[in-house]
């Protein structure tokens, strides 16, 4: 294998795939994970899969994201399934943020791939979410697979996040929390 490819290649979405922007609150350049598709660590592309509604999407791994010689850090991969799962959780409409990160690494992933993801919501309880997620390569390696706990956010304690996360989705803050109080279970 020669050196890793130092820029993405096109993205490839299957037939299905809808574009998918997750929202970007901080109103900058976006995450740390997909904000800089240009650079030569991650690119990350989300959609929305027709068939089933899951988050899905292709995560390139590009040499500033090196680990051991030749392969990704184990911390770029779960980093990206940390916001792929995340977006999922939003997706889903539940206005959450990370409790716990579960990461249970399968294979080394080369330097250059572009890996399939995959994120869904497994359940909710409450103010908890259940968000599930995978990184394989084209060929079908399972390279990670993670499971996180998510917690909503609280409508009264977390008012000024709530406001700009409306903002960040175009909506208002009004109508973003009647959805909330609509998911929450009694």
């Amino acid at each position: 294998m020669g050196p890793p490819r130092a820029t993405p290649p096109p993205v490839r979405a299957d037939p299905d795939w809808r574009p998918l922007d997750p929202f970007r609150i901080e109103g900058g350049r976006g995450s740390f994970v997909s904000g800089d598709p240009e650079g030569e660590t991650l690119r990350v592309a989300y959609f929305r899969r027709a068939g089933d509604g899951r988050l899905v999407g292709r995560a390139w791994f590009g040499p500033g994201s090196a680990g051991p010689p030749g392969h990704a850090h184990g911390g770029s991969m779960a980093a990206v399934l940390d916001e792929a799962m995340g977006a999922a959780a939003w997706m889903a409409g539940h206005i959450a943020v990370a409790g716990r990160l579960e990461t249970d690494f399968r294979a080394m992933l080369p330097l250059g791939t572009d890996a399939l993801l995959e994120a869904y919501v497994e359940r909710r309880e409450g103010r908890k979410v259940w968000t599930a997620g995978t990184l394989r390569g084209d060929d079908g390696t399972l390279y990670a697979e993670a499971r996180a706990l998510f917690v909503r956010l609280d409508v009264d304690r977390d008012r000024a996040l709530l406001a700009r996360a409306a903002k960040a989705m175009g909506r208002e803050l009004d109508d973003v929390l009647a959805a909330m109080r609509a998911r929450a279970e009694p």
